[in-house]
Formats: structure tokens, sequence, C-alpha cells
């Protein structure tokens, strides 16, 4: 992958489901003052870019946060980060699965009154995507960049044009539900969603063109371009609509191009969103066999996880596995009583992502101070202060998710210790059973030469008999 699919798949990971209805949620929750919330959001996802930049940089291996993790703080660390961001991904992309196929209904009412149907068609969307991976990270690339165009543009226009249609009573009251600390900090949470997967360009890094300076770039380009796309069309739609209005719409980007260009938008967004959430769902299958490839090849997932197929080095197993539980995750969706337990797994999976995000912070710090050399010493305090916010950043985010998230999002990882300690323990004993045979000619060595009645002379660091 050259520059421009790395920063499709930033992009695309990053502009998802979620933000087609974000505007509706901020307007309830904040209203105007939601906009304070994206910028200081932004702000925090740019600094979290530049660390991502800064270990690819240094360290382009598959993996990203995995790989950092692992090479600053060890084994246990390191699993820890790609067994939580390995569930993440996978359970995440069940989501945008169904997301895709709710907005495919609005052309294909079916899919709304039968849930067989409509879970068997997320599922195959699931299944031609992980086949377009399978083919290879450059046909994926490919896919990434044609839907991230075709999604990224359409918005950047609403927000442009939508800005000589503004409205400046739309904004007033700017903070109708007050100024409270609790309320932006729940908002700033709200935006943060919206900008899980910054760190994509990093994970498939053997696979990138001149890793060395694609993925830095890729990931500050791709932070950037969402961050300005998500402002731009967060103050022009509150500017277009009116927040009471807004905050009650199913579809605030089909609503305010209504208002801006006359007649009825609802079917043009839909299809901007079916084709955002394809996208997203393509970048992410592309990730979901590159962490637990890395971590295979560590000893740290289990072994078929290692397995390449072709030139391109593709983990097929890995992106098998994983949509196999995928397909699982969106039969569960479609069957009563667990559509509840399916929704909490997502808000867990959405919180092991920042995990991962707080560890790759810390572990700049700790690398720039025992491998200064792979860093640009100049910049160490610069770049030190940075990676620091941006751990401070993750923390407040994690904090954020509220007790109970925390509390099961914290079993949820716990639960890998007893995989973490059958691999090790597995891993050893495949070391151990190789050591023997040298060993044992090392500790038979005095015996054959006491047989032999000949005093060992050495010479320039040789042993003879």
């Amino acid at each position: 992958m050259g520059l421009w699919m790395a920063t499709a798949l930033v992009v695309g990971n990053m502009v998802g489901s979620g933000v087609f209805l974000l505007p509706s949620s901020l307007a309830a929750t904040a209203g105007p003052m939601s906009i304070l919330a994206w910028i200081f959001t932004g702000a925090g996802a740019m600094l979290l870019a530049l660390v991502f930049a800064n270990l690819g940089r240094a360290f382009p291996r598959t993996g990203g946060p995995y790989a950092y993790a692992r090479r600053a703080f060890g084994d246990f660390i390191g699993f820890q980060t790609a067994w939580g961001y390995w569930i993440a991904v996978w359970a995440g992309n069940a989501a945008i699965a169904v997301a895709f196929v709710g907005y495919l209904a609005v052309f294909w009412p079916a899919l709304g009154d039968h849930n067989l149907l409509a879970a068997l068609v997320g599922i195959a969307a699931i299944w031609l995507l992980t086949l377009a991976n399978i083919l290879g990270a450059r046909e994926g690339g490919a896919v990434q960049v044609a839907t991230t165009v075709l999604k990224f543009v359409p918005l950047a226009i609403i927000g442009i044009i939508g800005l000589f249609f503004i409205k400046g009573g739309n904004y007033t009251p700017f903070a109708p539900h007050g100024h409270s600390l609790s309320l932006f900090s729940t908002t700033a949470a709200l935006t943060l969603w919206a900008f899980i997967g910054l760190e994509s360009a990093t994970v498939p890094a053997e696979e990138v063109r001149d890793p060395e300076k694609t993925i830095p770039r890729a990931t500050m380009l791709g932070t950037g371009l969402t961050a300005m796309l998500y402002l731009l069309a967060t103050v022009a739609i509150m500017g277009v609509l009116p927040t009471g209005e807004l905050a009650n719409s199913t579809s605030p980007f089909a609503d305010a191009a209504g208002s801006i260009f006359g007649g009825g938008w609802g079917k043009v967004v839909a299809a901007i969103a079916m084709v955002s959430s394809f996208g997203a769902l393509n970048g992410w299958i592309l990730l979901q066999g590159r962490v637990p490839l890395a971590a295979a090849e560590d000893g740290l997932f289990p072994k078929r996880f290692a397995n390449v197929h072709g030139k391109r080095r593709t983990p097929v197993f890995g992106l098998v596995v994983s949509s196999i539980l995928v397909t699982v995750l969106m039969l569960m969706n479609y069957t009563k009583g667990l559509v509840d337990q399916f929704n909490f797994i997502i808000l867990l999976a959405t919180l092991t992502t920042l995990v991962p995000y707080a560890y790759s912070a810390a572990a700049q710090v700790y690398l720039a101070i025992k491998e200064p050399d792979q860093f640009r010493g100049r910049r160490f305090a610069r770049d030190s202060v940075i990676a620091l916010l941006a751990f401070a950043y993750s923390v407040w985010a994690i904090a954020g998710s509220g007790q109970e998230i925390i509390a099961k999002g914290f079993v949820l990882l716990m639960a890998g210790i007893p995989v973490y300690l059958f691999l090790v323990w597995r891993r050893d004993k495949d070391q151990g059973d190789d050591a023997p045979a040298e060993v044992g000619v090392i500790a038979d060595l005095p015996q054959a030469v006491a047989a032999a009645d000949v005093e060992p002379t050495v010479t320039r660091g040789e042993v003879t008999a």
C-alpha cells in the first residue's frame, strides 16, 4: 500500500456509520456547545496521531499498538494489547455490518421486515470483503480508496455549502443544558468514538510501501482530514437546523441537505452512509488478521494465526477465524433476547481500543529513553510532552466511559490471562525441547575427554582434544 491507500485506510476506518447520527446525539446532549467538544477531541486525536506517527516511523512492524506495547513493556502487556484490540476489531465489525444492512434497507425494504434475510445479507458483505482482503492488502486497499472517496467528498460538500446557509440564531442558546464539566466530558466521549481507527496505518506496517515515511504521513494526513470533516459538518448542520429540530432528527445530514437544496435527500444520504459503512467494514477486516499475526509470530497467539500465504504474506487463517466470529455475533444480533448483550459487547470492545492507545503513548516515552537512536534526538523533549499528553487524554477517555463499562472491560482483559499463561507455557516448552541436544553436547564433553584419556588443550578460544 502506498500513501493514498494507507491514508484511505485511516480515514475510511474512522468515518464509519456513527458520524451520520452524531449531530443529532450531540444536539440532544449539549446543543451547539458540542462544537467545543469536537475541537477538544480533535486535539486529543491529533496528539495520539503524532504518537503513532513517531512509533510507526521508528518501528514499522506489523501489529501497530501491539508491537509497540510488547517492545516497551514485554510479553504480558503486549498480549493484553493484542487480545483486547483483536476483540475490539472483530466485535466492532459486527456492529458496522448491522449498520450497513440498516442503510441498505432504505432501498430494500424487506431487510427491515425479515431478520434472517438481513442477517444473511450482512454476513454476505462480511465474507465478500474477507475474500477481497484474502487476495491481498493491495486489493483491500483499492476497495478502501474507492469507498473513502465516495463518502468523504459528499460529506465535505454538504459541510462546505452548508456554511453559506447558516443562521446565527441556531447557535443560541449555545449551551441549553448548562456548562458543567461532566456534561462536557460526556459530549467529548461521544465524539471520541468517531476517531477510533486513527492508528490503522500502523497495523499492516509490513505491507506498506516505504513504511518509515508512509505510515507517519498517512496517520497525520488521515487524522487531520477527518477532524476537519467532522468539525466542518457539525458547524454547518448545527447552523442550518435549529437545535430542537436537529435533536429529534433520525437523519441529520439528509435534513440539512433538504434544507439547503430542497426536496427529499433521504435516499441520497442513505446511499452515502451505506458506502461509508461498507468502506469502514472493509478497512477493519483488513486489520483483523494483522494484530494476531504479529502476536502469533512472537508466540503470544496460537501458531496458526502466524500462517501467511502468497507473495503478499496474507494472514488467511486470521482473517477467516475473525470473520467466523463476526458471523456468530451477527447471528446473535438477530436472535431475540441477545440484542442488548450484543450492544454491550460493542461498548466493551470500543473501550478496549483505548487501552492500546494509552499503552502506545507510554511506550513512546519509554522507548525514546531506552532506544534513543530510533528517534530524532533533538525532538525528545517535545515528543515526550506530546506522548504524555496523549497518555493523559487516553486515561481521561477511559475514565469517561463509566464505571460499569470500565469494570466489565477490566474483566474482559483479565479473561485473556489464562490464554496467555497457556501460550507462554507452550512456547517455553517448545523452546525447552530444543535445548537438551545442545546442552547435552556440552555436558558430555568432560566424559568424552576422560574416556579418550587426553588432556584438553585450549588454543585461541578453541577446545581441542
